[in-house]
């Protein structure tokens, strides 16, 4: 039940989950991200906007990162975060 909650506010609130700097990232977007790192093999933590792209703070084999996606959803760069 809480997935489906979880599900319908996504789709409500994806047009509002718009790339600009300094911000969470909340809705289908945030979603997408999420399934994309997790296939992965990323636990995600936090998604927000940077510089013009999605940064994601994740978790792999117990490493911090931050991940950063372009608009495609794309990866186009992977650090170790300290």
């Amino acid at each position: 039940m809480t997935r489906i909650i979880a599900l319908a506010l996504a789709l409500t609130l994806g047009g509002m989950a718009h790339a600009s700097d300094g911000k969470a990232v909340d809705g289908a977007k945030a979603e997408e991200i999420k399934a994309t790192l997790t296939e992965q093999g990323y636990e995600v933590r936090n998604i927000k906007t940077e510089d013009g792209m999605y940064e994601a703070y994740a978790i792999k084999d117990g490493v911090k990162y931050e991940i950063y996606l372009n608009e495609a959803l794309e990866v186009v760069k992977t650090k170790q975060d300290n």
